[in-house]
């Protein structure tokens, strides 16, 4: 199994790369598979409107490519098809084992994603990709790609002495920035979900795909708890940013930190966010509704608001 390092697809470099090339001479001369590589493909430059893979690590990619794509035209174009599944940021390491795939670095032999990348990241996409009615496809049928004991490309991302977090992994579900129309409008919301809560939220580190943000602990407001306990509401809704990617990215928009109201439901063991709103001066109707919140009594829970 190829050895990684734990950084970014687009900036695997020195130290991933040097680890396949060793790897590949414990593995001894590649003989006549390399001469098979010879004759009947091609080394050639990752183009820049190859998007999903230029950058990756590497300059140079063989074609046909392991998708049996023949020409660069059909690469690109079939390529560019995965790059919505890799804006959902289902998995971190969606974008090497694709372009594992679509864009196989140049070396003197073929060298497959391992059978654990490809499981690890159907694990986590292929439940998005169902939101949309698309099937894990059978070009990418996990048992066809070799165990990890095998010379493959290994997860990047995998860690085994770092802490149990969980992966982060997309929503299906939509969020972005509400407008904050009339102060009525958003008081109606308050009181249509289970919690409503004025968080800032810091991003931890902008050099990832997924990026992880933090929940500032002296900065919670907790409008509304419903069935929590208001001392639970930090640690789930820091939960929330750690599983939830797409929907935080969606709500941060680049920026560094900000202050939202965000409210949402309580499912099970977790909660998820419909609404979110940031915390800005000239958004008057969202500082009028949660000054009248404290006293505003919800039309369907009068006297039962918490």
């Amino acid at each position: 199994m190829v050895t990684a390092h734990r950084r970014h697809p687009s900036r695997l470099g020195g130290p991933w790369l040097l680890g396949l090339l060793a790897r590949l001479l414990l593995w001894g001369s590649p003989g006549a598979w390399a001469s098979y590589l010879r004759r009947s493909s091609s080394c050639t430059p990752i183009p820049h409107r190859m998007a999903l893979c230029y950058d990756i690590g590497y300059s140079e990619m063989r074609i046909p490519n392991l998708l049996e794509h023949e020409t660069m035209p059909e690469v690109i174009q079939q390529s560019s098809s995965w790059l919505p599944l890799l804006a959902r940021e289902c998995h971190p390491d969606a974008r090497i084992f694709l372009c594992s795939l679509f864009a196989p670095i140049c070396l003197d032999r073929l060298i497959y994603p391992c059978r654990s990348l490809c499981e690890a990241v159907k694990r986590s996409c292929a439940p998005v990709m169902a939101c949309y009615g698309y099937p894990w496809p059978e070009i990418l049928n996990c048992n066809k790609f070799p165990a990890d004991h095998e010379l493959c490309i290994a997860a990047v991302s995998t860690d085994e002495n770092s802490s149990s977090r969980r992966m982060p992994r997309a929503s299906c579900k939509d969020c972005e920035l509400e407008e904050a129309s009339t102060a009525r409008e958003i008081l109606e919301n308050l009181c249509a979900n289970d919690f409503a809560v004025k968080i800032r939220i810091l991003r931890k580190n902008v050099t990832t795909t997924i990026s992880d943000f933090d929940l500032d602990p002296s900065r919670v407001e907790v409008l509304k708890h419903g069935p929590l306990l208001r001392t639970e509401i930090p640690a789930r809704l820091q939960q929330w940013l750690d599983i939830d990617a797409t929907c935080v990215h969606n709500i941060m928009r680049g920026t560094h930190a900000g202050v939202f109201v965000v409210s949402g439901e309580v499912q099970s063991d977790k909660v998820v966010v419909n609404k979110a709103y940031a915390w800005q001066k000239k958004n008057r109707n969202l500082h009028q509704a949660v000054r009248r919140w404290k006293h505003h009594r919800c039309p369907e829970q009068a006297g039962r608001k918490v």
